[in-house]
């Protein structure tokens, strides 16, 4: 398995874990707004990051997705 694809592992089960559900309904939730390759490929920045500010950035990417 690719370091990119262990991150985004660890990645969706974390931020799920903060939002208080599991990571096959956020998956689910990102495949229906059509996000998850935009989330998978930001790889490089969430990585050297804090979770936090990925996930800030996760909500801002859904948000404006549902916005439209």
């Amino acid at each position: 398995m690719s370091k990119e694809m262990d991150f985004f592992i660890f990645l969706i089960e974390q931020y799920a874990k903060q939002r208080g559900t599991t990571a096959d309904r956020i998956m689910e939730e990102w495949e229906a707004l059509g996000v998850t390759q935009q989330i998978y490929d930001m790889y490089e920045m969430y990585h050297i990051e804090s979770l936090d500010n990925a996930f800030q950035d996760i909500d801002r990417i859904t948000a404006e997705r549902q916005a439209n």
